[in-house]
């Protein structure tokens, strides 16, 4: 009884194992069959769902090893995203743009793909930009003004000497051999007025001829006319004047002593008579030298010659006479350059009525250049200069921004003429246009080039130009826009002597804050053709690290360019900025030869109207301050 008992159990459990495994079986099964639908089901959905739009750079790189590894290239579909794939770029560095996948050339990661049709590639487009939230714009308060058309008349500011007309100098001579028997005038610089005396002679032949004069004058008879003609013939004749004979016949009296007067209104230069002095037919007695007009020669630089011409209208004033305005004109440029200086001699007449201006004065000269008809004029403040070209955030249609490159002319008040790059009509940015400018670059923005102009490298763009950054301390003699006349000492980096020039202000720099006979300190470069560009200036006596505030924070360097950094920082509490890729300028007293890219670097910088944040102090972040700011 209990064998059966056993038997029935064992046969009952073996059962249920078998009814067990099978049913664990069909569910291994259905577990499988659903497994692969789902994942075929998810691929399906990714090639029409997913968007690279979102990605991160993680993705990104992942999307390149797969590209790499199924042979993509730009051009074709990716079969994941059924999108056309444009071109690789690096996400820290996207201004280059590359064919084929693989890693990058600046930074130890992949490339990563852009997409038709995704952000970036709308932003890489040509007739598409950079697009900047209306909610920072606010916040940043950005600015934009229209490209308009204005007649425009360039002026040369120069400083010159007053110096004597030697159109109105005369001699005043001897007419016959005698005696000076009194002057009137005995000191040179003496001023005189025409007819007044200045010396008297006496002449024995004109007393002879006189005495001849008078006695056939006086004689009675037929054919005394003849003999009083040729008696008036020899009076001419030995020097008299029409007015002394005139006076002769009038008087009828014997003129001993003859007075000789001044010619015009002017100043006695020389003085060659002395009393009792025998003096010859012929000798100089006096010179004098009229004041109305006077002469004054403007020093002007060979770049500014081409705005000048005979004619042009000039006003001067001089520090003697504050307020007042001395008209004139440029009669004669000199041909011949000064090979010191450099420059050339603008020969200028002074209308001076009341003979104020006397020679030797220094005067400050505005002289009228050339006109220009319909210039293309942007507000100054909207250039950014990065050292090698010069660009304009120019809005387009859809209201986002693209920056263009630009060939700038005259600067006239608060404006700048463009020969070449932008229309009449275009709307530019005037404040902000630095957020702008970093958002292109991390975006990989180019740069509208001029119109018929090829893309150039960096080492072309700079043939011809030197870009050393020199120093040196000046005084200011006179301002004229953004044109400083600088008087400095000896430049030995340049092995200039000292002299007095021209300099031109950054677009970026305010000249309001100068002063005529300031000293301050400037920092500039050469520029071809035009006068040297004055990058950065501070008065000698203000300390200008003081002059604003300062903010600080943490950065990455991503380009170095010269004096330029772009870098990408955080968020900045104190300017309510968000974190960022721009561009920053060095102050001149720091060098960029010991910083490299990839770098991490802490600054301390101050805004700059109308340029990019200058950065006043900086100092490299080592591995331990790196994983403590990390912590």
């Amino acid at each position: 009884m209990n064998r059966k008992y056993i038997f029935l159990f064992l046969v009952m459990a073996l059962m249920t194992l078998i009814a067990g495994y099978a049913a664990y079986q069909w569910g291994m099964q259905q577990g499988m069959d659903m497994s692969s639908l789902s994942s075929e089901s998810m691929a399906g959905n990714a090639k029409t769902t997913e968007d690279p739009s979102s990605w991160g750079i993680a993705e990104g790189e992942e999307a390149t090893r797969r590209h790499m590894d199924s042979e993509l290239k730009a051009g074709d579909i990716d079969p994941v995203t059924g999108q056309k794939i444009l071109f690789y770029q690096d996400p820290m560095v996207p201004g280059n743009k590359f064919e084929t996948p693989g890693k990058s050339p600046y930074m130890d990661m992949m490339l990563v793909p852009v997409y038709k049709g995704s952000s970036d590639a709308e932003s890489a487009m040509d007739e598409s930009g950079v697009t900047i939230n209306s909610r920072l714009q606010q916040n940043i308060g950005m600015r934009t003004a229209l490209v308009t058309r204005q007649d425009i008349t360039t002026q040369v500011t120069a400083v010159g000497a007053i110096a004597w007309n030697e159109r109105e100098e005369v001699n005043v001579q001897a007419r016959a051999l005698g005696y000076v028997e009194k002057l009137y005038v005995k000191t040179t610089l003496d001023r005189v007025n025409k007819g007044q005396p200045l010396l008297a002679i006496y002449v024995p032949d004109w007393v002879a001829v006189q005495e001849e004069f008078l006695a056939l004058k006086n004689m009675q008879g037929e054919g005394l006319d003849e003999l009083i003609a040729a008696s008036i013939a020899r009076m001419r004749q030995v020097g008299m004047s029409e007015a002394q004979i005139r006076q002769i016949k009038s008087t009828g009296k014997l003129q001993k002593q003859l007075t000789i007067t001044a010619p015009i209104d002017g100043v006695v230069t020389e003085i060659v008579a002395r009393e009792g002095m025998t003096i010859s037919t012929g000798s100089t007695l006096m010179r004098i030298n009229g004041l109305d007009p006077v002469w004054a020669n403007a020093e002007v630089t060979e770049s500014q010659v081409a705005l000048l011409s005979p004619g042009d209208p000039i006003i001067a004033s001089s520090p003697a006479f504050p307020g007042k305005q001395f008209k004139g004109q440029i009669q004669t440029l000199l041909p011949e350059v000064d090979p010191t200086t450099r420059t050339l001699k603008a020969r200028v007449v002074l209308d001076n009525p009341q003979g104020e201006l006397a020679p030797g004065m220094f005067v400050n000269m505005q002289l009228a250049g050339k006109q220009i008809t319909d210039a293309l004029m942007v507000p100054t403040e909207a250039l950014i200069r990065t050292g090698k070209r010069t660009l304009i955030m120019v809005t387009l249609e859809n209201g986002s921004f693209r920056p263009v490159e630009v060939m700038t002319g005259r600067v006239t008040d608060d404006k700048t003429q463009i020969k070449q790059g932008l229309q009449e009509g275009e709307r530019v940015v005037v404040s902000g246009q630095f957020l702008v400018d970093s958002e292109a670059s991390l975006r990989g923005v180019e740069a509208r080039l001029m119109d018929g102009q090829e893309t150039k490298t960096d080492n072309d763009s700079m043939s011809g130009m030197t870009m050393e950054v020199h120093q040196t301390e000046a005084k200011i003699e006179a301002i004229n826009g953004q044109i400083l006349t600088l008087t400095h000492p000896n430049i030995p980096s340049l092995e200039w002597p000292g002299m007095t020039m021209d300099f031109e202000l950054s677009p970026s720099l305010n000249p309001e804050q100068l002063k005529v006979g300031e000293q301050i300190e400037i920092a500039f470069r050469l520029e071809a053709g035009a006068a040297p560009l004055i990058l950065e200036f501070q008065p000698r006596s203000a300390d200008p690290e003081m002059a604003m505030d300062s903010h600080r924070t943490q950065a990455q360097i991503e380009a170095i360019d010269g004096q330029i950094l772009t870098l990408t920082h955080p968020n900045i509490p104190s300017l309510e900025w968000p974190g960022m890729t721009m561009d920053f300028q060095l102050s001149s007293s720091l060098n960029p030869d010991g910083l490299t890219v990839g770098e991490q670097i802490a600054i301390e910088f101050r805004l700059e109207k109308g340029s990019a944040p200058k950065i006043i102090d900086l100092q490299p972040l080592s591995a331990e301050t790196e994983m403590e700011g990390a912590k």
